[in-house]
């Protein structure tokens, strides 16, 4: 069975499947926001759904900390755009003009 943690001292949610490590979302946190930079999953454990259960389990996450979503990585990019139920968190740059 997979299970996701968010393992602050490192920055990343992980997956493991017991003891081993089966793939891991790295990420950067501010005040406002968690930006995801990386997510790798083993190869031994592709096609398993490690990488939804870990996108899912760190935006949720993330929801509930009342933070925003800004998705460097394209994998976290990609699962986002195919669950729309999330778009609220995306982090949306505001411009600002100077004069």
């Amino acid at each position: 069975m997979i299970i996701v943690t968010d393992h602050r001292e490192a920055s990343r949610f992980e997956a493991r499947d017991g003891e081993t490590l089966a793939g891991f979302a790295d990420y950067l946190r501010t005040p406002e926001l968690v930006a995801f930079v990386h997510t790798e999953v083993d190869p031994a454990f592709e096609g398993r759904g490690v990488g939804s259960l870990l996108a899912r389990t760190a935006v949720e996450s993330v929801r509930a900390e009342g933070l925003r979503v800004l998705a460097v990585c394209p994998f976290i990019a990609g699962w986002l755009v195919r669950h729309p139920q999330y778009a609220d968190l995306e982090y949306r740059a505001t411009s600002r003009v100077t004069d």
